[in-house]
């Protein structure tokens, strides 16, 4: 608990909540423990807020004991379930990331279009309402599969059914550390689908993003109904409607926040314009640092160059 609390405390050293819990960290960790293993823990409720990154979005936080108890479970539960996922799945992962992703997705795309010498056709899907959408009774039939300990399947059932969002059995909150490492656990079951049943040699997914390459349209398109018949009748989930194409890469692919090419990838139009205005007014170093790094996995040149000259003013 005590390192679970090291690791926790980074970057909150500042969070009057974070100083409340500390300033008596020994008797209340101690409790907390005490709670644990008598089994007599209960998740509390959460602090509901809302931010726009860069859409709006619902935002629940726990308390500090409870959220000291996610990254309790997160170090132990992480590695063991990292093991199983597939290679391919790159969201909230250590050694993973958006980077890796794209680079993963640029050299499929060679491959599969042989170094540009043949058309690249890929089918881009979005989950509808992806946190909000996990369904309880589903994601904790899939942990039993793999958890034999009892206490540790209880204490994340307690986690889980804390919260609801549109259902009172239904969603994660975004504010809990427990919530990525879930999702990825839930979203394996289609990941192994995708690779194992559907033959996918070239996909890709980012948290509900996810990408199929071929160079035959056709089999692209025999794959949508079922993947939708597997997301609706294993995990409960919908494809977004408006967020599913077949396109070829040559006409620009826009994945993770950037638009692929064949030879090149720039920046979307929505991200660039976010950057610009985030950057306008006395930008702080550490928004700056984040964009020039961001700028540097891309054709971004021309706007790589705008940012010192706007972080200046």
């Amino acid at each position: 608990m005590l390192d679970a609390w090291k690791e926790f405390l980074r970057g909150k050293q500042r969070k009057k909540d974070v100083q409340a819990f500390g300033y008596n960290l020994i008797e209340n960790v101690s409790t907390l423990h005490a709670d644990l293993v008598l089994g007599a823990y209960r998740h509390g409720g959460y602090y509901h807020f809302k931010i726009s990154d860069p859409k709006p979005r619902d935002i629940h936080k726990a308390s500090v004991r409870d959220r000291l108890v996610h990254h309790a479970l997160y170090r132990k539960l992480y590695q063991f379930f990292d093991r199983t996922f597939v290679s391919d799945s790159y969201s909230c992962r250590k050694k993973k990331g958006t980077h890796k992703a794209m680079n993963r997705f640029r050299s499929f795309a060679y491959k599969v279009s042989k170094n540009d010498t043949r058309t690249c056709w890929v089918l881009k899907c979005d989950i509808r309402k992806f946190f909000a959408s996990i369904d309880h009774a589903i994601l904790i039939r899939i942990l039993r599969t793999c958890i034999v300990d009892e206490r540790v399947r209880v204490l994340l059932e307690n986690i889980i059914t804390s919260f609801s969002s549109t259902a009172p059995t239904k969603g994660l909150p975004l504010g809990n550390l427990t919530s990525q490492l879930l999702v990825n656990i839930y979203m394996n079951e289609f990941d192994q689908f995708a690779k194992h049943k559907l033959k996918a040699k070239y996909y890709v997914r980012y948290a509900d993003d996810f990408v199929f390459l071929s160079h035959e349209r056709d089999w692209l398109v025999s794959l949508l109904p079922h993947i939708s018949d597997f997301l609706r009748d294993r995990l409960d989930l919908a494809l977004h409607p408006s967020k599913v194409s077949i396109a070829t890469l040559a006409s620009g692919i826009d994945f993770l926040g950037w638009v692929h090419f064949p030879d090149h990838r720039v920046l979307r139009t929505a991200t660039k314009w976010r950057m610009l205005k985030a950057t306008s007014e006395s930008p702080s170093e550490a928004t700056v640092a984040s964009y020039r790094g961001m700028l540097s996995h891309g054709n971004a040149q021309k706007l790589l160059t705008r940012i010192p000259e706007i972080s200046q003013k």
